[in-house]
């Protein structure tokens, strides 16, 4: 048994609330579960089947109804959206025992791509979400197009890779660990840049944070290092966009990994980990702009 939730009152808070939230998308949208060999997939779809695809992966502990709440109505003029709930994330996914002891993500990705019989798309995801972008690349090129990789970078090995994971953890620290009103303010404080008060303003995102925080048990994520191959693919199909508020990812280690691969990356003035939700209107033209009009 996958435990995702701390209490079954929490979840169905969560639930209550994500549905709250994706009625906000104002959209036409369609909810579907795909079974897939590590459990039950949720996946939100929108726009037009005859655009570019575009798969979109959130962050950790995160769900798609929050995530792209704020980006979805431009986004869902260019393209076939497929926003996904990931598994062991706080969302409608449902993971079985072999998400625990076997989980591959390119397998994963597999099973959703075709369920829906798209054979090459392009890819958005933020944070862990953007890892999971690259991961995906990494292992099946032939079925991506291009990627947008928001707060995040393609991890490399050596002992700086450790640190920036270390110094990543502590931003979160201690709020997370007594996940009180209070707290879950000055955790967004500290992750987004000038631009904090988007989540403030917006009543039902700010609860949806505070029932993530509360209820959700975040799962571990994996992650790999990417070597020299990795890195040529990403070369080709990336775009990597970090905020220069970013207490998470913003670092010099960082800038010089994308510097010494050649990597396409944008620096985002005033812009923290939550780049995406800070800055909706910049970040949807670099996404359409990158996918689209540089395709």
């Amino acid at each position: 048994m996958v435990k995702r939730f701390k209490s079954m009152e929490g979840k169905q808070l969560i639930y209550e609330s994500y549905n709250r939230l994706l009625e906000r998308w104002e959209v036409d949208k369609e909810e579907m579960d795909i079974e897939t060999g590590y459990g039950k997939t949720h996946v939100i779809i929108s726009g037009n089947r005859a655009n570019p695809p575009l798969l979109l992966f959130h962050g950790t502990g995160d769900n798609s109804a929050m995530m792209w709440l704020l980006n979805i109505q431009e986004l869902v003029k260019h393209f076939y959206i497929m926003a996904v709930d990931s598994l062991g994330g706080a969302g409608k996914s449902e993971p079985n025992e072999s998400y625990l002891k076997k989980f591959d993500l390119a397998v994963w990705v597999d099973y959703i791509l075709d369920a829906l019989n798209i054979n090459k798309t392009n890819i958005a995801g933020v944070s862990y979400g953007g890892y999971m972008s690259l991961a995906y690349a990494a292992r099946n090129p032939d079925r991506v197009s291009k990627i947008v990789c928001m707060a995040n970078y393609p991890s490399v090995k050596g002992i700086k890779s450790h640190l920036l994971i270390l110094r990543s953890v502590k931003v979160f620290l201690p709020e997370i660990l007594n996940p009180t009103e209070e707290n879950a303010v000055k955790l967004l404080q500290k992750l987004t840049g000038p631009n904090s008060d988007v989540f403030s303003l917006n009543k039902e995102m700010m609860k949806h944070w505070l029932y993530i925080l509360k209820y959700s048990v975040v799962s571990k994520n994996k992650v790999i290092h990417f070597d020299n191959e990795a890195m040529s693919v990403f070369r080709d199909k990336a775009l990597f966009l970090i905020g220069d508020s970013d207490r998470v990812i913003y670092h010099p280690a960082v800038i010089k990994i994308l510097n010494d691969n050649n990597l396409n990356y944008k620096i985002i003035k005033d812009v923290g980990h939550a780049i995406n939700h800070e800055q909706p209107k910049l970040i949807n033209r670099e996404i359409i702009d990158y996918l689209l009009v540089s395709a």
